[in-house]
């Protein structure tokens, strides 16, 4: 099966519109990229929950949609057609290009995006089509994490402050035979690291039904024994040694009494997915239960931690 891309050169203002626009005549999925993707004039756009952006786009954005090509072999003047639907809506395009994209084995152009991720020098995520780095030193741990419906296979920077954080924990004998909750688990990555590296009792929670079912799959994969569980199923006065939350800084600022109120005396507590221009108001939300401070950063995020 072949597939029909039309590429659509269009403003921040308009990027919505005619994606919707073009999956009502069609469209099997839709993508909008940054027209300066890869350049010194790239530039990023983070969204969250809470937040409205002024802008739904990139000012210059590139909107992709696919078609089943079968459309073009029937009725050759499609292109055609859907310019004339989107100019009767009020979308008028002036630049747009047309290409063919053949059927390939999606499986494996996907997997070979993936390769094993160096988080440290003795700590690696590799997924299940991979084998294990060569050479690597005593004590080594590989996390097994495959990319899916879940957020976490340790490619982003939250994700990588955060096993590292654990990592630190662990070498300064501090994990070790602790409860850990991983709350947000996405993936479950980090659950799965501190009960590598330790920890003896090891939770995991996310809202998303999906996430929680992808955990459970990783942590099969790696052989561990993880409670991972929707908010709605935990044990609501249940309190833990370390705390760690990989979500995003307006969620973090909600969810602070709840997350708080899984520490005891003496837990410690990271949060991370927070850039470095909304540290100061995420330390301010938790200041009435536990001191945090910036201990770490990479790439415009950053990590909080404390310990109460």
């Amino acid at each position: 099966m072949s597939y029909r891309e039309l590429k659509f050169s269009v403003d921040a203002h308009t990027a919505e519109e005619l994606g919707d626009a073009l999956m009502e005549l069609g469209a099997l999925s839709i993508s909008v990229e940054d027209a300066q993707a890869d350049t010194p004039e790239e530039s990023p756009l983070y969204g969250e929950p809470g937040m409205s952006p002024s802008v739904a786009a990139w000012n210059e954005s590139i909107v992709q949609a696919l078609f089943d090509d079968v459309l073009w072999d029937q009725y050759p003047q499609h292109t055609e057609a859907i310019l004339a639907e989107l100019i009767q809506a009020g979308l008028a395009v002036d630049t747009y290009t047309e290409s063919i994209l053949e059927d390939q084995n999606w499986v494996e152009l996907t997997q070979s995006q993936f390769e094993p991720i160096p988080i440290s020098e003795r700590m690696w995520v590799v997924p299940s089509w991979h084998t294990q780095p060569n050479n690597l030193p005593d004590g080594s741990i590989c996390l097994a994490v495959d990319p899916g419906l879940a957020f976490g296979t340790g490619s982003h920077p939250t994700t990588k402050l955060c096993l590292q954080w654990l990592e630190q924990l662990s070498d300064a004998t501090q994990l070790r035979n602790s409860s850990v909750l991983d709350y947000g688990c996405g993936s479950g990555i980090l659950a799965i690291a501190a009960k590598k590296l330790g920890a003896t009792l090891v939770v995991g929670i996310d809202i998303d039904p999906q996430a929680v079912i992808a955990s459970r799959q990783n942590a099969l994969q790696n052989d561990v024994d993880i409670a991972f569980t929707l908010p709605d199923h935990s044990q609501d006065d249940q309190t833990f040694d370390i705390v760690v939350a990989n979500i995003l800084a307006n969620p973090l600022q909600v969810l602070a009494p709840a997350i708080c109120g899984f520490l005891q005396k003496g837990s410690r507590l990271a949060l991370s997915g927070i850039l470095e221009r909304q540290a100061n108001d995420v330390i301010a939300t938790y200041a009435p239960w536990i001191k945090l401070t910036i201990t770490a950063h990479s790439e415009g995020w950053v990590l909080l931690a404390g310990q109460g």
